[in-house]
């Protein structure tokens, strides 16, 4: 027996695979979390019908501290499913999770799906010039997390391209807009002054991602800031040094500002 670890793509219902659709109709128990991600498109409800399966959805403390109870002993005598929105390995908890299960001696496999990593090609970035990833988090009462501020400093440093993901608060309805996650930095560079991210840093924001619609804008923050990406998921991309094709790419489907083409 064993645990598969499906991926169910970027947007809808129809981005899962057809092996992972087949794979997943052939497993005898379905679970799912939502909370690394979100499917905008979709529902679990047309998930299962599409499947023809229910699918327990689990939530952040159900996997992170009990996924061997809930999941793995299921996987020690059935064909189990785990479903995760995306790749199911981009998500660095679900490797932890793949460890678990050897170290019970359970068989894994992994099966891949489209992820926001290939994705962002849609900005016409070049993927190889895009250097560490960070997300940016919502402030707690007494936890103002900076990291993603110095990542970007790092990257910016070193002419990369920058992929900032956003907080996820799932269980309370919260997913971070772009427009938040631009304040949020605002507000780091004034604490901190490093001239990473001001008002005049070029960003683009892509919205609902694997969408046959999505919003793609590029833009310097001080007009970004006040746009309306539409629903989320929103990430947020905070270019390096571009090339030539990048920046007329940003120009013609991202309506960045033609100035940028002088940068280059």
């Amino acid at each position: 027996m064993a645990i598969y670890f499906i991926g169910l793509g970027l947007y809808d219902e129809k981005d899962i695979t057809l092996k992972g659709l087949e794979i997943a109709k052939k497993c005898e128990l379905l679970f799912a979390e939502f909370y690394t991600s979100l499917l905008a498109g979709t529902t679990i409800e047309k998930i299962e019908q599409q499947i023809g399966k229910p699918i327990r959805v689990l939530n952040r403390e159900d996997v992170e501290l009990n996924f061997e109870k809930i999941v793995l002993k299921e996987a020690k005598e059935k064909n189990v499913a785990f479903l995760t929105a995306g790749d199911p390995m981009v998500a660095t908890t679900h490797a932890d999770l793949r460890i678990r299960a050897k170290q019970m001696g359970i068989e894994s496999y992994i099966i891949h799906a489209p992820s926001i990593y290939s994705a962002i090609s849609i900005t016409g970035l070049h993927i190889y010039k895009f250097g560490k990833s960070a997300t940016v988090a919502y402030p707690e009462k007494n936890w103002f997390p900076t990291s993603h501020y110095d990542v970007l400093k790092e990257n910016k440093e070193r002419g990369l391209h920058t992929l900032l993901f956003l907080d996820i608060k799932a269980e309370q309805g919260r997913y971070m807009t772009a427009n938040e996650a631009m304040r949020i930095l605002l507000q780091i560079e004034e604490m901190k002054k490093g001239n990473v991210f001001t008002e005049n840093t070029l960003a683009i924001v892509l919205a609902r991602a694997g969408s046959l619609t999505p919003t793609l804008k590029a833009g310097y923050v001080k007009e970004m800031i006040k746009e309306d990406f539409g629903n989320q998921p929103h990430v947020l991309i905070v270019p390096g040094k571009l090339h030539i094709v990048e920046a007329e790419y940003l120009v013609e489907f991202a309506n960045a500002p033609k100035e940028i083409l002088k940068e280059v």
